[in-house]
């Protein structure tokens, strides 16, 4: 980020270079023959100043060349924050599943030793046999082998967004929100095409290269003009006292046609250069749009689908194989494998909706704008 407004203050400052005259010159002659002490000897020299005058336009259209392309950068800057907010989004979203898969798993782990705990009872009662027990012993190991490789993504995750942050990649973070909110409905993708057009800070960057070729075009005609440079001097070689002072004017004369030309055709190759290379943007910037709005939408009904039918079936599963178990008409394992398919499908929760903040927030990044910006457009009167 750093980089890129480093770039835009340089830019930035083009425009005051390319605007300015060029440095006066300072002419001066003497004729050292002239410096005999003999009475008889006149003393000669002379002292002028010259000053180069471009053509008129030239200068202004050279200053709106540097403004565009002072905008462009700017705009360069917009874009490397964009993508700057989306990695981090996407690192906290990292973050967050790991976390909520570290309170899933303890909290599966004192299920499995709550179900432990029964069969234990169980075979004490000589109800059931040993292996119930060692069976629990098992699920249970699973579960601590699956909390050491999350206490392991979990240091990656922090270390990345601590990277992020410019801090010590140890360096503890706050607890992630126990709920990221999945909204209902989405904007209208043609909507955020549209608004994608309008936002992104790369598209209009672009844009603004393309004025800053035109431009050059149109100073590249210029260049048929001649510059000018106005000199005045005092010429002590003259004797006459009325003709020393003296003003003049050189003027270049472009005879060379054939290389101003070639000029113009090659600032208008770039211009067209330009405009493929923004049309060709245009085209990826309404495919990334649809092709993220349609990922969005599959990620919204997936975790719709988890939470109102997949995880309340799953829980009702667990309960009533609890409930056949203690009352010895269903076997260990299929209680057994009811947990384990509720822990699965809890952490594939969990999952699909750090995936749904995964795909809005590379969605925002492909039209340029939070998607709230455009929900609170539609409420307005």
């Amino acid at each position: 980020m750093r980089a890129a407004v480093a770039a835009w203050g340089a830019a930035f400052e083009r425009y005051p270079q390319v605007v300015a005259l060029e440095d006066p010159v300072l002419q001066s002659m003497l004729a050292p023959g002239s410096l005999s002490p003999s009475s008889s000897v006149q003393s000669s020299y002379f002292v002028g100043i010259a000053q180069k005058i471009p053509w008129a336009g030239k200068r202004s259209l050279r200053g709106q060349i540097a403004q565009f392309e002072a905008n462009a950068a700017s705009l360069d800057s917009q874009d490397v924050q964009l993508r700057l907010t989306e990695a981090a989004r996407l690192a906290f979203f990292e973050y967050y599943l790991v976390y909520r898969d570290l309170e899933l798993n303890l909290v599966n782990r004192e299920a499995v030793e709550k179900f432990r705990e029964t069969a234990k009872a169980k075979f004490e009662a000589t109800q059931v046999t040993q292996q119930d027990m060692l069976q629990a012993d098992v699920e249970l190991a699973m579960l601590k082998s699956r909390r050491i490789e999350l206490e392991q993504n979990e240091k990656i995750a922090v270390a990345r967004i601590n990277t992020l942050l410019h801090r010590e990649p140890q360096l503890l973070l706050p607890p992630p929100p126990q709920i990221l909110e999945v909204s209902g409905e989405l904007p209208d993708v043609d909507a955020l095409r549209q608004m994608a057009l309008q936002h992104r800070p790369d598209l209009t960057a672009q844009a603004a290269r393309i004025q800053a070729e035109q431009t050059a075009v149109a100073l590249a005609c210029k260049e048929f003009y001649p510059d000018f440079e106005f000199m005045g001097r005092y010429d002590q070689f003259w004797t006459d006292v009325v003709q020393r002072a003296q003003v003049g004017m050189y003027v270049n004369i472009p005879l060379n046609q054939s290389r101003r030309h070639a000029a113009v055709r090659e600032a208008i190759f770039k211009v067209n250069k330009m405009q493929a290379e923004y049309d060709s943007q245009v085209d990826s910037v309404r495919n990334d749009v649809q092709a993220g709005f349609a990922r969005l939408e599959g990620s919204r009904k997936t975790v719709r689908l988890y939470s109102e039918s997949v995880l309340p079936t799953a829980e009702q599963n667990v309960a009533a194989a609890y409930a056949g178990y203690e009352a010895t008409k269903v076997d260990f394992l299929r209680l057994v494998e009811a947990e384990r398919q509720l822990i699965q499908l809890q952490e594939k929760h969990q999952e699909a909706v750090a995936e749904y903040q995964r795909r809005r927030a590379e969605l925002e990044r492909a039209v340029g704008t939070p998607l709230e910006v455009l929900d609170n457009a539609d409420r307005r009167p």
